[in-house]
């Protein structure tokens, strides 16, 4: 067959004809399967909006790029660079049937063409293969899902990131005096001094250090009271050591406890959040009718916390008992002795807190300095010597204090904290720990712990009702609800789960539109699932977890899959108006679109593995290299076997219309206008 060759403008007009309509519908599925993203609720909608605005965008553009500047360039650049005829002969996707037919037949001679004819054709001409492949991919498929029943594969919000600082956050019991923090904030630093990563550090006891990002949300900007400290740790540069940041924090915890216990100190180890920042990784919020049964409950719950696996750093909301000393004035014995009320009252604060009884110039000091008058420090930090400060009475004699005051030893009142006007009582932990690399995330200390609390019956005899998303509206039993990176995590996936069904549906519908049929959708979008295949299993064999940008990389992915499927059944169903066999046009179809199909697959994953080694977007990276790959291998050979066995099937029942080609009356073949738009 001889080849007819088309001027550079004509065959640029052609080409572009060719697979026009099939790459605006595909771009717009891409668009379609991106843009409901952008819509994510809650703190991780303003870190998660640009992918999807930027992606859509820039899908938009390249549709222009493709139809306008790669046809320019081609008629324009390429013809100098000497490839006239070339480029007229790979170009020239003519409408001529006796052109079409030898570009074709040119096509189908390559290695990659026989190859896939040669897998292909026996699903095709025998159904109970075909049905035992599609069998084995759902075996594929079920099987890579049970990756995260077995843990291989961890459910994260987002990856921990490699910072350059560490904090150890240190609670004493109330009431501990800041020499005492101050011996265990150094006993601490002595364990922290022996890091081989760490810089420098600073302590910081009774006095807040310069909060973080992480401190922001926690309020670490409070923390002021003697029995608070905290330990900022600087790590050497990330160039400088081979162990990420979270490495160190998980290699520090165990000799930090050890020691916080011999102080009866609370130190938790803290982390920059790579998103976000909450109160805690864990967070339960204790809520009923009575205050003191909340507490009581919260201790209760706490200790379920302590005896999770993987569950660390747990503490609650629940202040010690401080004693409390009320001092009353006998107002007849203070009468009897000319004494009025308000200078007893002043006495006992000089003597405790100090007053401030003059101004004294120091030439060191470039501010006047305060005399301030009270008792020395060791008379003052018990009561023996309060009692004996003797007041002068109104006849000039003296009274001692303990003769005017009398004494009750009480138990100071604690803070009720609130939230949305409803008291509650906080319990937070971290997850993680040695051997708990497949915990270490909220998810699954949400699931250790619920499961225990279904177990547990606090005294008033009935099961805790826990809640994973709302507050309790009703405080007339107890109940709890989960917070913290929980919360945000439940959010996200939420919100990126109903974006993924109104991706589904919008490209359902677009499709529809274009195909004018209900079941051909359906044939284009099985792939969809089909990704699970190479994401799962790459998370598994790289390490990773299955954070929100891997949720993102799978939802691209079905406007990615989709466009692969479009791009194959344009093809069987132009061949088809042709007036070739269904068997035939299902293969030839395949053969010719898979080395495009290929090709932008690898650029695809090749652009993805430029940030598989970022901690924040490593899940994407995977999920588009290994989703990608997996994905278009099995397009090609579903979307014919289920094409052919489906639809075609459908085609040859009685009753079934079958569309006739128009031919053209000059070739007696179809015309351009038909192979570009279809029978009119």
């Amino acid at each position: 067959m001889t080849l007819r060759l088309r001027p550079h403008d004509e065959a640029s007009i052609y080409a572009v004809d060719e697979v026009g309509n099939p790459t605006i519908l595909a771009t717009f599925t891409v668009i379609a399967a991106l843009l409901p993203m952008a819509f994510v609720s809650g703190l991780m909608g303003p870190y998660m909006r640009p992918i999807p605005i930027n992606a859509s965008i820039a899908m938009f553009y390249s549709l222009l790029v493709a139809f306008v500047v790669i046809p320019w360039f081609c008629r324009t650049c390429y013809r100098t660079l000497g490839g006239d005829s070339a480029l007229s002969t790979s170009l020239d996707r003519a409408r001529d049937p006796e052109l079409v037919e030898g570009q074709h037949s040119e096509l189908e001679s390559g290695l990659t063409a026989r190859l896939y004819r040669r897998v292909l054709s026996p699903l095709l001409a025998h159904p109970i293969l075909a049905y035992a492949f599609l069998g084995v991919v759902a075996l594929l498929l079920v099987g890579s899902c049970f990756l995260f029943y077995t843990r291989h594969v961890v459910v994260k919000m987002l990856p921990f990131d490699n910072k350059s600082e560490i904090q150890l956050v240190i609670d004493m019991p109330e009431g501990t005096t800041l020499e005492e923090t101050a011996r265990a904030a150094k006993a601490l630093s002595r364990s922290v001094r022996t890091v081989p990563e760490v810089r420098d550090y600073q302590a910081y006891v009774g006095t807040a250090s310069p909060f973080n990002f992480n401190g922001l949300v926690r309020h670490y900007f409070l923390r002021s009271l003697p029995h608070e400290a905290d330990i900022q740790i600087n790590l050497v540069a990330k160039e400088e050591r081979a162990a990420q940041s979270h490495e160190i924090a998980q290699r520090l915890r165990a000799p930090v406890q050890d020691i916080a216990r011999q102080y009866g100190a609370n130190v938790k180890v803290v982390e920059v959040p790579p998103g976000p920042p909450v109160q805690s990784v864990l967070v339960a919020e204790v809520y009923g009718p009575d205050y003191s049964r909340q507490l009581a409950v919260a201790k209760e719950v706490r200790v379920l916390f302590e005896s999770t696996p993987g569950v660390v750093d747990v503490d609650d909301f629940v202040e010690a008992d401080q004693v409390k000393y009320v001092f009353t004035v006998d107002r007849a014995k203070a009468a009897l002795a000319g004494i009025p009320s308000d200078e007893i009252v002043h006495t006992l604060r000089m003597a405790l807190e100090g007053t401030k009884v003059g101004l004294v110039h120091i030439p060191q000091e470039k501010s006047p300095v305060h005399i301030v008058l009270r008792l020395p420090l060791a008379e003052r930090t018990g009561l023996e010597h309060i009692g004996e400060i003797g007041l002068r009475t109104s006849k000039g004699g003296m009274v001692q204090l303990s003769e005017l005051l009398t004494v009750e030893q009480t138990i100071q009142d604690k803070a009720i904290y609130h939230k949305n006007q409803k008291p509650v009582v906080y319990v937070t932990a971290d997850v993680g720990g040695p051997g708990a690399e497949k915990a270490e995330s909220p998810v699954y200390g949400v699931l250790g712990v619920g499961k225990k609390l279904e177990g547990y019956r606090p005294a008033e005899g009935y099961r805790i009702e826990q809640y994973y998303a709302t507050q309790p509206w009703s405080e007339d039993k107890m109940s709890m609800k989960w917070d913290g990176e929980w919360h945000i995590t439940y959010e996200t996936f939420r919100d990126m789960g109903i974006a993924f069904a109104v991706a589904m549906l919008l490209i359902y519908l677009l499709i529809v539109g274009q195909f004018q049929s209900f079941l051909t959708p359906l044939i284009i979008m099985a792939p969809i699932p089909l990704t699970l295949i190479g994401i799962l299993p790459g998370h598994w064999l790289t390490g990773s977890y299955f954070t929100a940008t891997s949720m993102i990389g799978f939802i691209a992915l079905a406007g990615i899959i989709v466009r692969n499927s479009i791009l194959l059944v344009d093809f069987i169903q132009l061949q088809e108006r042709a007036g070739v066999p269904s068997l035939d046009a299902v293969i030839k179809a395949g053969a010719i679109r898979t080395r495009p199909i290929l090709l932008t697959a690898a650029a695809l994953m090749v652009g993805a593995f430029v940030i598989i080694l970022d901690p924040i977007f490593q899940g994407l990276a995977v999920s588009l290299l290994f989703g990608v790959g997996a994905s278009t291998l099995l397009t090609l050979m579903v979307i014919p076997v289920l094409y052919h066995h489906v639809v075609g099937r459908l085609k040859k029942e009685p009753g079934s219309p079958s569309p006739e080609p128009v031919l053209d009356d000059r070739q007696g073949n179809l015309s351009e206008r038909e192979l570009a738009h279809g029978p009119r």
